[in-house]
């Protein structure tokens, strides 16, 4: 047992109760506000007024918040630890992004609403497309250096076809419910697109799940970590195919949310040790509650508008990331030479 696993233990629990102190609280905060006792009673009572609200309104966007945050952490700390990167973030491989291509595209010529279930179904086989592109350029034995170059040109081509789809939007309400839909929300989200959304974020975990083990000997090395048992051919294609199922059915449902999966791994790896596969779960449980807390805080601010929970992670991720870049250097300028 190593010195980090009592740490890691106490992070886990510690995280374990904060999601769910975050859902609890996510089932209590909105236009009306209820008591604990309330959001309890309201999730086995659907007949009165506070059963409508949590199970009808509440429950759905939390569960949403919660898988997507986790999905997010989770797709992070996997690419990381393949790419040995800190860097590295889900968006990579161009899934997010052929995602909301696809969703804008039904937004902006089908007619459909923001809300219809037809943007979340199109921004699904938007990723799944991608992930298919991604084979066949890279193909499967390719490099990671060169399935990394395929990932960023899709990713570059379906930013462009998003800017071309504002651009040729046949109306200026069109492009305005394009716009705000790619800040990123969970408004108005129900049971249905949790219900569409769902296979997929289990689909994702369940194949970055199987990658993981394979982390701790990719610090090593490709060569070396093959030369282990490591098979990294399926490794890099688990994590790929995990990564673009998971983050697109996200980006398709709650439109893009930036910087949880980039800040989620980092927030506790220093409590887990340097095991990349150590880190994965409890970043799934921090992009969790990083995710609820900033969809309950859209709710608390006061505004004419609900704000959108994209913006905020974004608010809040990027001055947090330049504070962790100033820690790191401080520990680098410290170190001995």
């Amino acid at each position: 047992m190593t010195r980090a696993d009592p740490a890691g233990r106490t992070l886990l629990a510690g995280l374990v109760i904060l999601v769910a102190a975050l859902a609890v609280l996510s089932l209590m905060v909105g236009p009306a506000r209820l008591s604990p006792q309330e959001a309890f009673a309201g999730l086995f009572d659907g007949d009165g007024p506070a059963g409508i609200i949590v199970r009808e309104i509440r429950l759905p966007r939390t569960l949403l918040a919660l898988m997507i945050g986790a999905t997010l952490g989770l797709s992070g700390a996997a690419l990381q630890g393949l790419l040995r990167n800190p860097l590295a973030e889900p968006a990579l491989f161009g899934a997010p992004q052929a995602a909301a291509a696809a969703a804008s595209f039904v937004i902006a010529f089908r007619l459909f609403g923001a809300t219809s279930l037809a943007v979340p179904l199109a921004g699904i086989a938007g990723a799944l497309v991608s992930i298919g592109g991604l084979v066949t350029i890279a193909g499967r034995r390719a490099s990671l250096t060169v399935t990394l170059l395929a990932g960023l040109a899709l990713a570059s081509f379906a930013g462009a076809a998003t800017a071309l789809i504002l651009n040729l939007a046949p109306n200026p309400y069109a492009a305005l419910e394009i716009a705000f839909w790619l800040l990123g929300s969970l408004e108005d989200r129900s049971r249905d697109h949790l219900l569409i959304a769902t296979p997929f974020f289990i689909a994702s975990w369940i194949m970055l799940g199987l990658a993981a083990p394979a982390f701790r000997a990719l610090t090593l090395g490709e060569d070396a970590a093959e030369s282990l048992g490591v098979a990294i051919e399926r490794t890099r294609l688990l994590v790929v195919v995990g990564v673009a199922l998971g983050v697109g059915a996200a980006v398709a449902v709650a439109g893009a949310i930036g910087f949880v999966g980039l800040v989620a791994p980092h927030l506790v790896r220093r409590a887990v040790g340097s095991d990349p596969a150590r880190v994965c779960l409890p970043a799934a449980l921090a992009g969790a509650a990083l995710l609820l807390a900033a969809d309950i805080a859209v709710r608390i601010v006061p505004a004419a508008v609900e704000l959108k929970v994209g913006v905020v992670t974004a608010l809040i991720g990027v001055p947090f990331f330049i504070a962790m870049i100033f820690s790191e250097r401080r520990l680098l300028d410290g170190a001995p030479s």
